[in-house]
């Protein structure tokens, strides 16, 4: 399980990297805010690197309890 949440933090920081790169080269001084979409997709990476963190975290410390 650690495993696999570890892999799964790694590829959305990855994401997570690419879409705020995104977001900076994309917006222009002239628009009126950041593009939608990528605001979206910004958020739903944070949402899974807390997730996988924690289940990362999680799994490492009741493996030995169950």
């Amino acid at each position: 399980m650690q495993k696999i949440a570890t892999k799964v933090f790694v590829w959305a920081s990855i994401a997570f990297a690419i879409i705020g790169m995104l977001m900076v080269l994309t917006t222009s001084p002239t628009s009126n805010g950041p593009n939608v979409i990528l605001l979206k997709l910004l958020f739903t990476t944070v949402i899974v690197i807390l997730t996988s963190f924690a289940l990362s975290i999680a799994s490492k410390y009741l493996n030995g309890k169950s």
